[in-house]
């Protein structure tokens, strides 16, 4: 399969299914080329971590929106990520940012164990002996986990689950116009509420990340809070659901290292390293140069140029993984680029590895005989992978 081949299968439900062979020939062909309408794309790990640190290098936000989508603000979905972090370039971004850290603290996250651990038993309690993985748990999860960090009540999780699901296809490149109508909808739902929410934890802050967030100190305005707090639970929900089905997918299709988990549970962080960079949650990313940007071999991109780094391709490079396609949580100093990079690294991804070190290992030691029970489906989608069903049954 030549380059242009490859690249385009991407673009196919069948190529989306599995796109790493498409991965090792797209970046057989080079580190960098052109295509698609005179994009570039990144193949290799070495690069995309090089790019993604680089500070001229910027996302899309709502300047360029303005100049190809005059009127995308009217989509709420979409006005909720491009506002938010995810679409915010220096200096806005960098105000945003350390506000949003300040809150979002190492200190905050590792004193969420607790309430996760609590979640996680609740959870594998209530399975059933034949249940779909991800809406019994992978989806409930995250929520209930993102949504005690927000300070959401516990009655209104279920609900938050279908508007962020909704929500996500904005950060697609492929998207029918029933799902875009669908994110507006969602995003419409979800400023409401939070719009409510603000409002009441500035009459009353509670102990959570909103009341942290609206407090004085943050310099944060009206739309940047709401904007953030629905990236934050989006965000939050979408790469942790995919992490923990694709990692218990992982686990039960190699007993013998499901076995090593269940016995020592303390091997988790190295097996959580492993199936972020085995299977990414997260496959793409872009950014625009906005100065002449040098890749090596005497190519030096023009300040403008749109350049898509293959995260999953980068996770799978021979160059820096001996034998990529092997699952093989004993590799040593595993880097995923899953996450990101530079300032647009991912806030959340504490909380995300966290979620998984935690249910990975109890799911596997209170119930010894879980077992996958079928094929799973994979959702359809390019940028978020993941899951739709994956059938278990707990013995």
């Amino acid at each position: 399969m030549d380059h242009e081949t490859a690249l385009a299968s991407l673009f196919s439900a069948e190529g989306r299914r599995d796109p790493y062979p498409a991965y090792d020939a797209i970046r057989a062909h080079a580190p960098a080329f052109q295509a698609l309408d005179g994009r570039w794309f990144v193949t290799t790990h070495a690069l995309v971590t090089r790019l993604l640190r680089d500070p001229a290098l910027r996302v899309a936000d709502a300047n360029d929106y303005d100049g190809f989508w005059p009127d995308w603000r009217a989509n709420r979905g979409v006005a909720s990520i491009v506002l938010s972090l995810l679409g915010t370039n220096p200096p806005d971004h960098t105000r945003v940012r350390r506000a949003a850290a300040a809150t979002f603290t190492a200190r905050r996250v590792a004193g969420m164990r607790d309430v996760i651990t609590t979640q996680v038993k609740e959870l594998i309690t209530a399975l059933p002996a034949s249940a779909d993985f991800m809406s019994a748990f992978a989806y409930p999860l995250p929520i209930g986990v993102i949504c005690a960090l927000l300070g959401v009540p516990e009655s209104d999780r279920p609900w938050f689950r279908q508007r962020a699901a909704d929500l996500t296809v904005v950060l697609e490149p492929i998207s029918s116009q029933e799902e875009m109508d669908l994110a507006d909808v969602a995003g419409r739902e979800l400023e409401d509420y939070f719009i409510g929410l603000i409002a009441e934890r500035r009459r009353d802050p509670q102990e959570d990340l909103t009341s942290a967030l609206v407090g004085a100190g943050s310099g944060l305005t009206g739309a940047e809070m709401l904007a953030n707090l629905v990236l934050l639970l989006v965000a939050g929900f979408e790469t942790t659901t995919n992490l923990l089905g694709t990692g218990l997918e992982l686990l039960l299709s190699r007993p013998r290292q499901a076995a090593r988990l269940r016995s020592d549970p303390e091997l988790a962080p190295a097996f959580v390293e492993e199936i972020l960079r085995y299977d990414s949650p997260v496959q793409l990313t872009s950014r625009f140069t906005t100065t002449p940007a040098d890749l090596g071999d005497g190519v030096v991109l023009a300040p403008g140029a749109s350049v898509t780094m293959l995260l999953g391709a980068a996770n799978r490079d021979p160059e820096r993984y001996p034998d990529p396609h092997r699952f093989d949580p004993d590799r040593g100093t595993i880097q995923p680029v899953s996450f990101g990079g530079g300032a647009h690294y991912c806030l959340g991804a504490p909380l995300a590895r966290l979620e998984a070190q935690v249910a990975l290992p109890l799911l596997l030691t209170m119930l010894p005989k879980l077992a996958l029970d079928g094929p799973p489906e994979r959702r359809d989608r390019l940028v978020l992978r993941g899951y739709s069903t994956l059938p278990i049954t707990t013995g």
